[in-house]
């Protein structure tokens, strides 16, 4: 008698642990780039946000009555919290990110059942429940540590983390003014605030006044975007490094980053309203962040290669329209959840045909 089992009938033998933990190895290089361009606050974002996730997923799976062991030993929870902690501003007050991590954990992931039942992404989830909630927080971004006088130091970013000063009082506000006379959020926000208003009203920061005129970020030997397009390419050649090592499939970023590329080439040449160039477009904010690391989510993403296709050139869609035409500046978070939305219909239509069968 043969013994009848279900398919799958082979195992590829990637564990869940080891594709997490070739996401988070992936992701080591342009973290390293964001400490030293904006300093160590990113660390200590990460350290709240892993520390509060592992605990939340140890009471959760108590009071759920399952394997603690088990939820915990894939690292899916780790991977989550990692990117909230990359995704917001470094030196937010640390209750940003224990919200975030909350939602993410418990709204994002748990209240579905866990790993692999979720239909959203639960860091993204994290991240719009704090950008809708605490705008200001999420959108004040300091510039590159080196364009400052006195650069905060480990213990001045405990404090501004913890009680909103530096060691010597001075706040966020305050260490910025020193440059530009205000607090800047990202060059995503300043360029859409830029082109928003009309030429009488541009009261636009002296270090980004130029930004317009060039296409790869500079102004008089300053990089406009100092660190922000040294991330994205950081982030691209991780996202290369994964696709290697096949712990993602290339459809999805690569649809992604064509469809917006070709949209925003479209406008380029015939719109008569200004707009960064689609080069500046695709290595500022979260785009390749976004392409490589958080619309590849296995669990959320389409299933099949055409749907890949399909859902990744959706998320650039829907970047292209929030950042062009929404009232955000990068919109990354948003196209992955609405398109995660969608995910459902584009897998009943994308099937592959049944060998035996028509269609």
């Amino acid at each position: 008698m043969f013994k009848m089992i279900s398919s799958p009938h082979t195992h590829s033998g990637k564990l869940t642990m080891r594709i997490m933990l070739w996401v988070m190895l992936a992701m080591l290089p342009a973290m390293a780039l964001q400490v030293h361009y904006f300093g160590v606050g990113v660390l200590i974002q990460a350290a709240l946000a892993i520390s509060f996730a592992l605990v939340l997923e140890l009471l959760v799976t108590f009071l759920r009555k399952q394997p603690t062991l088990s939820y915990l030993s894939d690292l899916s929870v780790i991977l989550t919290a990692l990117i909230l902690a990359v995704a917001i501003p470094p030196y937010a007050p640390y209750w940003i990110i224990l919200i975030g991590t909350f939602c993410a954990v418990i709204l994002g992931k748990h209240v579905y059942g866990g790993l692999g039942q979720n239909p959203f992404n639960p860091a993204m989830v994290g991240y719009v429940v704090l950008l809708t909630s605490f705008p200001l927080q999420m959108t004040t971004w300091m510039p590159a540590i080196q364009l400052l006088p006195e650069p905060p130091t480990f213990a001045d970013a405990l404090q501004l983390i913890f009680h909103g000063l530096t060691t010597d009082g001075f706040s966020l506000h305050q260490l910025t003014a020193s440059i530009d006379g205000m607090t800047q959020a990202t060059p995503l926000d300043t360029t859409k605030l830029f082109y928003a208003t009309q030429a009488s009203d541009r009261n636009i920061s002296a270090v980004y006044a130029d930004l317009v005129k060039l296409p790869i970020f500079t102004q008089n030997g300053w990089d406009f975007a100092q660190g922000w397009w040294q991330i994205n390419f950081a982030f691209l050649l991780g996202g290369i490094f994964l696709i290697l090592k096949k712990a993602i499939h290339w459809h999805i970023p690569v649809a992604m980053l064509s469809s917006f590329t070709l949209l925003s080439l479209l406008t380029e040449l015939f719109s008569t309203s200004g707009h960064l160039s689609t080069a500046s477009q695709l290595f500022s904010g979260a785009m390749m962040f976004g392409a490589f690391f958080i619309a590849t989510d296995p669990v959320t993403a389409s299933i099949t290669p055409k749907g890949k296709l399909v859902f990744g050139a959706l998320v650039g869609l829907f970047v292209y329209l929030i950042r062009f035409y929404g009232n955000y500046p990068d919109g990354v978070a948003f196209a992955v959840l609405l398109s995660n939305i969608c995910v459902p219909l584009i897998d009943h239509y994308t099937r592959p045909r049944v060998a035996g069968h028509r269609g």
